[in-house]
C-alpha cells in the first residue's frame, strides 16, 4: 500500500488532507533525491542527543521512514555512517525535525534525508527518549505506520487509517487532471477568478 503512494505527489495529498497534515517548510530535502513514501517508524529524541535514532535504525522495518522529534538544531542527530547503516538495513528515508552531518557522505550514496540542515557537531549518546510512539515533527502529529510521502515539494503525512481513502481519492484526482488540457483548464480557472472577483465587489 505505502509502495503506491509513492506516485501520489505531497501537492495532491496536501490537496485532500489540508494544512494539518503538511509539515513546516523548514525541512526540506538536504540534496535532490526523489520522492519517498513509506510507513513512519517514530522516534523521540531529547534535546541534544542522538541515542533513539541511531537505536531506530536497528528496528524499523525495511521500506520505513525514520521520523524523528528532536529538542534542538545545536546538535546533528546523525552522519555518514549512521545514514549509510540506514540505507543498508533498507530504511527509506529519515525525515527529521533537527540536523545531521556529513551531508556530502549521504549525497553520494544517494540516502534520502529531509531535516533542517546541517551542523558539524553530534549530540550525545546518553539519553533515553522513546520508538514507536507518536511524534510531533514539523508541526505534525506523525503516528507509527501513518504514511510519509516526501519531495522537494514538501512533507505530507497521511494518517495509517485513512490510506485506503486517501489513496483512491488521490488517484481519481490524478487521473481527471490528467485527462483535462491546459486549455479547458484555463478557461475554468478564469471563469473561477472572475466570479471570485465578482463576489469580492472587484470591478476593474
Amino acid at each position: 500500500m505505502d509502495n503506491a503512494f509513492k506516485d501520489v505527489p505531497p501537492t495532491t495529498l496536501a490537496d485532500l488532507l489540508g494544512r494539518a497534515q503538511v509539515m513546516d517548510t523548514g525541512i526540506r530535502p538536504l540534496w535532490d533525491s526523489p520522492r519517498v513514501a513509506g510507513p513512519a517508524y517514530t522516534v523521540r529524541c531529547e534535546p541534544g542527543d542522538n541515542l533513539m535514532l541511531h537505536a531506530a535504525i536497528y528496528r524499523a522495518e525495511p521500506g520505513s521512514v525514520i521520523v524523528v522529534e528532536s529538542g534542538d538544531v545545536d546538535y546533528a542527530l546523525a552522519g555518514g555512517n549512521v545514514c549509510a547503516v540506514a540505507q543498508r538495513r533498507g530504511v527509506a528515508a529519515f525525515v527529521v525535525d533537527g540536523v545531521i552531518r556529513d551531508l556530502g557522505e549521504v549525497r553520494e550514496a544517494g540516502f534520502p534525508v529531509f531535516s533542517r540542515g546541517v551542523i558539524p557537531i553530534p549530540g550525545t549518546k546518553k539519553k533515553v527518549g522513546s520508538l514507536g510512539e507518536p511524534a510531533r515533527v514539523g508541526g505534525v502529529l506523525v503516528h507509527p505506520g501513518d504514511i510519509v510521502v516526501a519531495d522537494e515539494e514538501g512533507i505530507v503525512v497521511t494518517p495509517a487509517a485513512r490510506q485506503d481513502e486517501i489513496l483512491t481519492a488521490a488517484r481519481a484526482k490524478l487521473a481527471k487532471e490528467a485527462e483535462e488540457s491546459l486549455d479547458a483548464w484555463e478557461a475554468n480557472h478564469r471563469a473561477r477568478i472572475d466570479k471570485a472577483l465578482s463576489e469580492g465587489g472587484f470591478t476593474a
